[in-house]
């Protein structure tokens, strides 16, 4: 929380710098990329000091790995920062030693994150949490985040023009197709061009909140649906939730893959995206449907809880 809150401090300082500074360095002002990260690690590290809350096995191996990701979080956006203030890049940089060394250790750090946060993940697995709902949510959260955060390795691949050219003073980037700084949307910067590898690293980084907010929902809507008081159609419709959102990651992944933008879907994408929408709808409607018991009339042998509370 510690470091949540200097993310917070920080996306104001990055603000202000968008507005003061009129550098812009590939395409787009030299502070949005720190203003991006802060918010970034800010849900991210709220809500992973809300999941380590909850863990009930091995809470000094979770306690170690939470100070772990807050630790190598910093050290990234010290290092983009200083980048910034240098009028440097800080991702896909070797145009000196320097550049270069800062590169490899944001690669290092990365790494490292990546393994406590997978730490984290194991010890929510292991961990007790009394509605199952809630269990499934952080669980599909946390793996799914993982895989987005694996999926961001793909941008540090050198592309086919940098492999071509030895004297190439950047390896990797963010677009497929197309060279990195063309059109971009607004907010995100991602490209409107081509491909773009940012965009399945956001998704399937921040199931670790959409998930959890899923369950909220429909824990808000038992008060006017009793259905969903129920606890086995919860859980249903989370994994629904669960599934849906791998689906589209995969989907994102595989158009930015194709060198295809976001906006400009061709028909294969608009075709899946299609499936994906009918195969949720089917599987909703089965959650909804399938042998859902009121909460005040539990099956006979069955002790699961009904509970309607989001663990805090």
């Amino acid at each position: 929380m510690i470091f949540a809150g200097s993310m917070a401090v920080m996306t104001v300082v990055s603000a202000v710098g968008m507005l003061i500074d009129d550098r812009m360095l590939v395409g787009s002002t030299i502070w949005f990329k720190p203003f991006k990260f802060s918010i970034s690690f800010l849900l991210y590290a709220v809500s992973l000091a809300w999941m380590l809350s909850l863990i009930t096995r091995g809470q000094r191996v979770g306690r170690w790995a939470g100070s772990t990701v807050a630790a190598t979080g910093a050290i990234e956006m010290v290092i983009i920062t200083g980048q910034v203030i240098r009028g440097k890049r800080s991702h896909f940089n070797s145009e000196t030693d320097l550049d270069t060394l800062l590169y490899r250790i944001m690669a290092l750090t990365i790494v490292i994150l990546w393994t406590a946060a997978v730490t984290i993940a194991v010890l929510l697995f292991r961990s007790r949490i009394e509605d199952r709902a809630s269990t499934w949510a952080l669980r599909g959260g946390s793996v799914i985040a993982l895989i987005g955060a694996g999926l961001g390795f793909l941008m540090t691949m050198p592309t086919a023009d940098q492999r071509k050219d030895p004297a190439a003073t950047s390896v990797g980037a963010h677009s497929v197709g197309v060279a990195d700084g063309g059109a971009s949307m607004p907010l995100t910067g991602w490209s409107t061009t081509g491909g773009d590898l940012r965009i399945p690293h956001f998704v399937g980084m921040h199931a670790l909140q959409i998930l959890p907010l899923v369950l909220l929902a429909l824990l808000l809507l038992a008060a006017r649906f009793p259905r969903l008081g129920d606890e086995r159609v919860r859980v249903r419709l989370v994994l629904t939730a669960s599934g849906a959102y791998v689906a589209v990651l995969a989907l994102v992944t595989w158009q930015a893959l194709r060198g295809q933008s976001l906006i400009h879907p061709d028909g294969a994408t608009l075709t899946a995206a299609a499936v994906i929408v009918a195969g949720c709808a089917a599987a909703t409607y089965a959650s909804l449907r399938g042998g859902a018991t009121p909460p005040d009339q539990p099956v006979p042998g069955d002790q699961s809880r009904t509970t309607t509370e989001l663990p805090v």
